[in-house]
């Protein structure tokens, strides 16, 4: 079982609406329905009376919300208790990150921000933009790196995660150099990532500015690893937006070339201002004084 089917399942019990609680957990509807009928599966009996609007508990519901809130105070505060026992002992910093700037970005800068600071322990957690996002407000964690432009919302409060702007990088169509001559013409097979993906949206702004080549969708990866995505362009299957920083290499040997303009992006740190501990703030300001960094707000 998962341990957020709980929550939702408790979500659902006070706002009595599917729609309402998918939005405040930050995940689709559908999706929140699948891990609400996993959770019933996995009891073995049903929760929820679907039957009729707002939804009702069932009798076995009632009984489980009882179980369900005593379970998740319990397993927070426990785990609150642990990792405040091992921060006090080792000064231990949590990030959240986009899979491609723990490649590309985080780990010289986390060199940088360890020499300003101090030894702390730093413990990393790569995601896709929306667990990222999940899991930052759920409060596990201290620091989100990440990827932003002015046209990509990003839907956390400006005041409970201030951020700063810590680096930059590019979004960059690249190609395996030697195309067929048909691509001019016929459109430029698009090496796709998955709908709702964060480099998705991006790579959908960039298509759209001038200069960007006709394209037709030839191949989509489904877990929009920016990393498989310059294994399939390296190998001539087409065309694909990537992180600069993530090509560079490839770029300045002659592996891939780039096709279309590039188109600029932000690297952010956003924090958790509810984790107020003394070791966060070195690291916010550290960030600071590394030379790059403002503080912003959305």
């Amino acid at each position: 079982m998962d341990f957020k089917w709980l929550e939702d399942f408790l979500m659902l019990a006070e706002t009595r609406s599917f729609s309402r609680s998918a939005d405040l957990r930050g995940v689709t509807q559908s999706a929140f329905s699948r891990r609400i009928r996993a959770l019933e599966e996995w009891l073995g009996t049903d929760l929820l009376s679907r039957d009729s609007y707002p939804v009702s508990l069932t009798p076995e519901g009632v009984l489980f919300r009882e179980t369900a809130e005593e379970a998740v105070r319990m397993i927070i505060a426990r785990r609150t208790e642990f990792r405040d026992h091992s921060r006090a002992r080792g000064g231990e910093i949590s990030f959240l990150s986009l899979h491609s700037l723990t490649v590309t970005f985080l780990p010289d800068w986390l060199m940088r921000l360890k020499a300003v600071t101090g030894q702390m322990t730093s413990r990393v957690k790569p995601e896709n933009f929306d667990r990222c996002i999940e899991a930052l407000t759920e409060g596990g964690h201290d620091f989100f790196l990440t990827y932003a432009h002015p046209q990509v919302n990003i839907p956390l409060d400006p005041q409970g995660y201030p951020h700063l702007v810590v680096g930059h990088d590019s979004l960059v169509a690249v190609a395996r150099p030697g195309w067929p001559p048909e691509w001019l013409t016929d459109g430029m097979p698009l090496l796709k990532y998955s709908r709702g993906s964060f480099l998705n949206e991006m790579a959908r702004i960039a298509l759209a500015r001038p200069g960007a080549p006709k394209v037709y969708v030839a191949h989509t990866d489904e877990s929009s690893m920016a990393e498989s995505m310059k294994s399939m362009a390296i190998a001539g299957h087409g065309v694909v937006w990537l992180p600069r920083l993530l090509v560079a290499s490839e770029i300045g040997t002659g592996r891939l070339e780039i096709v279309a303009p590039e188109l600029p992006m932000e690297i952010r740190l956003y924090r958790n201002a509810a984790r107020g501990r003394g070791i966060t703030g070195r690291v916010w300001q550290a960030a600071c004084e590394l030379g790059q960094g403002y503080a912003g707000t959305e």
